[in-house]
């Protein structure tokens, strides 16, 4: 049959040809548990996935399920490839495409791995990556915009953070000094 006999099937396959053309929309999930399975941290580059909390919630588990005993680095999950690592209590995961390059979805791991890892003062654990949450919010922005990988240096992104936390206008040090300053004033109200 030739493609005018059978138009949907020259269709599916041209379908088929377009999924496989490369894209710069490379992540289609970063997510990290804790040992349990439970959400600490998630973001979901594409909308149609996995539309509602639920189904993300359910996929999360699923993959969870599947890898949190496993030796290994890679997974196939609901048609999706899945990176994976795991360090104390949490598991970190970046979900592509089932034809995605399992070596740029590793960079990207690795990338947002060894950034926390810097940013949390090699602590990496949950109640440190809870304390520092917006850090971590952070790193994989820098890392990942909109599915897009925009770096895999975790040099380049601490650098790129940092430079952001010094923008901040409320910094630790500010932030403390205001605490000295409110409680100074109190202190003398009291007094007076």
């Amino acid at each position: 049959m030739t493609a005018q006999t059978c138009p949907r099937q020259h269709q599916r396959t041209t379908m088929e040809i377009a999924s496989l053309e490369p894209s710069l929309y490379t992540v289609k999930a970063v997510f990290i548990l804790d040992n349990d399975g439970n959400r600490l941290l998630s973001k979901y580059y594409d909308k149609e996935l996995y539309p509602s909390m639920k189904e993300q919630k359910n996929f999360e588990k699923n993959v969870f399920n599947k890898t949190h005993k496993a030796d290994n680095e890679i997974a196939f999950v609901e048609g999706m490839t899945i990176v994976y690592k795991c360090s104390i209590d949490l598991f970190f995961y970046v979900a592509g495409s089932a034809q995605e390059n399992e070596l740029m979805l590793m960079a990207v791991l690795n990338c947002l791995f060894e950034s926390l890892g810097q940013i949390l003062r090699k602590n990496v654990e949950r109640r440190c990556l809870l304390d520092n949450m917006d850090g971590v919010f952070l790193v994989v922005d820098e890392i990942i915009d909109g599915g897009v990988i925009l770096e895999s240096d975790p040099q380049q992104v601490i650098q790129k953070v940092n430079y952001r936390a010094d923008e901040n206008p409320l910094s630790e040090q500010s932030v403390a000094q205001i605490m000295q300053s409110a409680k100074e004033q109190i202190k003398w109200s009291i007094l007076k």
